[in-house]
C-alpha cells in the first residue's frame, strides 16, 4: 500500500515557502552539487539512517531525485520508518529548476 503522496512544484513550492517542512535529494553527489533545491539535504546510502534518526517525522518531507521516479521508491521508505507526511517531488529536480529557479542553490 502506498503510504506517501505524489507532489507537484507549485505544491511543494507552497509547503516549502510557509516553512516547517524538510526536502531530501537522492540524486548523486555531482548533480546536488551542481545544484539543489534551497535547503535540500542530499540523502543516500550512507547517510540515511542518520537521516532516519535526527529528522522529525511529524514534519512534512519532500523527495526530490531527477524526474519524479526514484523518489517514489524513496518516499515510501520515508513512509515505512514513520515518517507522517512524505511527498515525492513529481517532475523531480528537473522540473524544479525550471519552474523555481531562485529556490535552486548549489
Amino acid at each position: 500500500m502506498t503510504q506517501f503522496k505524489r507532489i507537484a512544484a507549485a505544491d511543494a513550492h507552497t509547503l516549502l515557502d510557509a516553512g516547517n517542512t524538510q526536502v531530501i535529494d537522492i540524486r548523486d553527489p555531482g548533480s546536488y552539487a551542481q545544484g539543489h533545491i534551497r535547503q535540500a539535504l542530499y540523502v543516500d546510502n550512507s547517510n540515511v539512517q542518520q537521516f532516519v534518526e535526527n529528522a522529525d517525522p511529524e514534519k512534512p518531507l519532500i523527495v526530490c531525485c531527477y524526474h519524479g521516479n526514484s523518489s517514489q521508491g524513496a518516499a515510501q521508505y520515508f513512509a515505512e520508518q514513520g515518517f507522517k507526511d512524505v511527498y515525492s517531488l513529481d517532475g523531480g529536480y528537473e522540473m524544479w529548476k525550471m519552474a523555481y529557479p531562485q529556490w535552486c542553490e548549489q
